[in-house]
């Protein structure tokens, strides 16, 4: 029988997919480009590059060997892109603490990951105490800190972070590793019970990094992502790595600007100074800064953002548009790394009227390179391309999560047929384009019959007393379930629910939305319950409000 594998010279390097890689072969190589914290600390990428040989020094001298597990609980942060490196290319697992979660959540995640090493800021301080003595992992403590005088703690550290730093050598001989090892892992939040780990190998992280590159930069008149931009991450660096996009601009060789703790007045104030071309949040973020004060004082025009976690609202495109914002949707999921499609627009379609475009851009998009993307039944048969046909997303590419971390069966009911299932409702259209249209878990289930919460709050979001709105299902002894509107009004409202009722009915009689609306209740609430991760917690309002 023939060979099948291509014969290897033994001499012939054996070249493997590493991190390390994306830092020392970029596509840019510019050493003496800005890296920006807070708009008070700034560097260039040559001592980025040192720092990180000093802290994989820190650490080995720390005892970290590989496959151990490096935790750090941070705010966006140069000291974060530099455990974005450091950590995986000393083959370490580096593990993001979601620092919004309960203490008693994060004490689960740091002893299920079995973290040997503690990275912690400052602020979280009180959150440690809280822990600290129920830790059963961790060996070491480095704390991070801007004030030269932090809170007085029980907790005994091994050294500051940056007094390590000052102290090491910033020569390393970063060696090779096989490109399956594992390199981070993360916490997903959302679900019941306590958080389910993901991971991720060196090897999917860079093809995610070279796929989304590709997709992203190669978009043509608009939202490009090329090496002239100035990037700010407005998603935080311990949800799926900033959907992995520290790594795209370091390969770019981009200006990046790190805001620390999210601020509407920071956040604002370095897309201002610092000028801010590229970034990324989630709608409730956008929202927010849209309508602060601050925002009416700057110019926004030229400012690429992509738009993911939850579905962004035609009226909420639409407002960014008017300001001169080139907005548009990504969307993946934690098992995913993230990123599966993006809501690509071709020159024609640059042409169109604002609402036009404002359709086009909320759609979930088109898939990036490598993704198998395919929208089925109950019975896992592919639904047609019209736009119309629903069903679940699953999909296959490169960078996916294998499982979830010690969970064997979660992880056989993610990978059910060898796809893996994202839990979206979703339908697709002839030209490729992909619209969530709700989460398995949130549609609204009337009469058998499928309602969508997103249709029905993009809708509702467009009725001019809104400032938010979520629906949810609620049981109901006839139908099943019916929808509930829950609604923030605008301070100066004097609407009421049967105006909205009113307002949902009349595209209701145009055929644009299901007449299953006409079971819609209306609740009037002073705010939205969100996860930690700025999204909409249908959970507990599921929870408050089916009572």
């Amino acid at each position: 029988m023939k060979e099948l594998n291509v014969p290897r010279t033994e001499s012939a390097y054996n070249y493997q997919l590493l991190i390390k890689n994306i830092l020392f072969s970029p596509i840019v190589d510019n050493p003496e480009q800005e890296i920006v914290y807070r708009g008070t600390f700034r560097y260039t990428y040559r001592e980025m590059k040192a720092r990180v040989a000093k802290l994989a020094n820190v650490l080995v001298s720390m005892g970290v060997k590989p496959g151990d597990t490096v935790a750090i609980m941070d705010w966006d942060s140069h000291r974060y892109l530099e455990s974005f490196f450091a950590v995986p290319m000393i083959g370490a697992v580096l593990h993001t603490i979601n620092v919004r979660l309960s203490p008693e959540q994060i004490l689960y995640t740091i002893d299920h990951a079995e973290d040997d090493v503690l990275l912690v800021n400052s602020e979280f301080l009180p959150i440690m105490e809280q822990i600290r003595g129920r830790i059963d992992t961790v060996k070491k403590y480095v704390l991070i800190s801007d004030d030269p005088h932090p809170h007085p703690t029980s907790i005994t550290f091994d050294g500051e972070y940056e007094e390590l730093l000052a102290a090491a050598s910033d020569k390393f001989e970063f060696q090779d590793f096989d490109e399956n090892i594992r390199a981070t892992t993360f916490y997903t939040t959302g679900t019941t019970g306590m958080p389910k780990g993901v991971y991720f190998s060196q090897r999917q992280l860079v093809l995610h990094t070279l796929a989304s590159l590709t997709a992203i930069a190669t978009i043509t008149g608009h939202g490009s992502f090329h090496r002239e931009d100035v990037y700010m991450p407005i998603t935080p660096m311990f949800h799926v790595h900033a959907w992995g996009i520290p790594y795209i601009a370091t390969m770019l060789g981009v200006k990046q600007v790190y805001p620390g703790k999210y601020l509407p007045d920071t956040l604002l104030e370095l897309v201002e100074k610092e000028k801010v071309t590229f970034s990324h949040c989630v709608p409730t973020i956008l929202h927010m800064l849209l309508k602060h004060p601050h925002a009416q004082r700057i110019d926004l025009s030229g400012w690429k953002l992509i738009i993911g976690g939850a579905a962004m609202s035609r009226t909420l495109c639409l407002d960014a548009m008017a300001r001169g914002i080139d907005v548009f949707t990504g969307y993946g999921m934690s098992e995913t790394c993230p990123l599966l499609t993006i809501a690509q627009l071709t020159p024609e379609m640059l042409r169109l009227s604002p609402e036009e475009q404002a359709a086009i851009r909320c759609k979930t998009g088109l898939t990036v390179p490598f993704v198998d993307l395919k929208v089925v039944d109950s019975d896992f048969v592919e639904q047609p391309r019209d736009g119309k046909s629903v069903g679940e997303v699953v999909v296959r590419a490169p960078w996916l999560t294998q499982g979830y971390l010690k969970d064997s069966k979660a992880s056989e009911r993610l990978w059910e047929g060898g796809y893996l299932h994202t839990g979206d409702v979703a339908t697709r259209d002839e030209l490729g384009y992909v619209k969530i249209t709700d989460r398995t878990k949130d549609v609204i289930k009337v009469s058998g019959e499928w309602l969508s919460s997103l249709e029905l709050e993009d809708i509702i979001a467009h009725h001019p007393t809104v400032a938010e709105v979520a629906v949810i299902g609620v049981p109901d002894e006839k139908w099943g379930e019916r929808p509930l509107a829950l609604i923030v009004a605008k301070s100066d409202s004097k609407s009421s629910a049967k105006d909205i009722i009113h307002y949902v009915m009349s595209y209701s009689d145009k055929g644009q939305v299901s007449k299953q609306v006409v079971l819609l209740k209306v609740r009037f609430v002073e705010s939205i319950d969100k996860t930690s991760v700025g999204k909409i917690s249908k959970v507990t309002l599921r929870e408050k409000y089916s009572k």
